[in-house]
């Protein structure tokens, strides 16, 4: 099933837009993506055939996630969303967390900040919000992976969005010596997000932390703030 699926990806393909999404999602040599390879396949078209085959069993997922194809491994991961949340709807706690170690055990084929931002919040999030199990997902703050990292701070999304934001500020400040922009981007849009749901705090934060936070991670948290509010924080 899954290399009849990889087929229907491969009919989709675009050679023009796949060499626009190799150098777009930093795919040469030393980059953060090195040797990834692109079908130029639009999202849109994998989401399409990821709804088609919600009940693909996770052996078969598993032949999608190891794909050399980026398209592939976003397929495998969007399905394993669909899944999560069917899981939930039916409140089947033991598929959840079955789902959950699963994704957890891949997380070497979750090799670009698409498909760690697509996939983890929805999976690994709701997981750890709804049953309190911050500590998976403080222990990826400290992984040596890039993407583990970058994990563990989008993944908080799913707390955000309940407006639960105390977990987020407190694992923030582990980042700001962190050496990859990709880090700082994904903090800041955090922090952004947070600021939506309480900008008091977010300003407080900001007050607090400017001074020691990377300049891109600053620049993120503060766009939704007008020019006279960002002097002020700034001050």
């Amino acid at each position: 099933m899954a290399n009849q699926l990889i087929q229907n990806l491969k009919k989709l393909q675009n050679k023009e837009k796949a060499r626009i999404q190799q150098k777009f999602f930093k795919t040469g040599k030393g980059e953060y993506a090195e040797g990834d390879i692109f079908l130029g396949v639009i999202v849109p078209e994998v989401r399409k055939i990821a709804k088609k085959n919600i009940s693909l069993q996770l052996d078969q997922v598993q032949i999608l996630l190891i794909s050399k194809y980026h398209e592939v491994r976003l397929l495998g991961l969007i399905i394993l969303t669909y899944q999560y949340a069917n899981m939930v709807n039916i409140n089947n706690e033991i598929e959840q967390k079955n789902i959950v170690n699963f994704y957890l055990s891949n997380t070497k084929y979750i090799n670009n900040w698409d498909l760690v931002d697509a996939s983890c919040y929805k999976i690994l999030g709701e997981y750890c919000y709804q049953y309190k199990l911050e500590d998976i997902l403080s222990k990826l703050t400290y992984s040596s992976i890039l993407w583990e990292r970058r994990i563990s701070i989008v993944s908080c999304f799913a707390y955000i969005k309940k407006s639960e934001l105390n977990f987020i500020y407190s694992i923030i400040p582990r980042f700001f010596n962190d050496k990859h922009d990709l880090i700082h981007k994904a903090c800041g849009w955090m922090l952004r997000e947070a600021g939506k749901r309480n900008k008091f705090l977010l300003e407080n934060f900001l007050k607090e932390n400017f001074e020691v936070m990377p300049k891109i991670m600053l620049r993120y948290a503060l766009e939704k703030f007008s020019e006279n509010e960002k002097s002020r924080i700034l001050k």
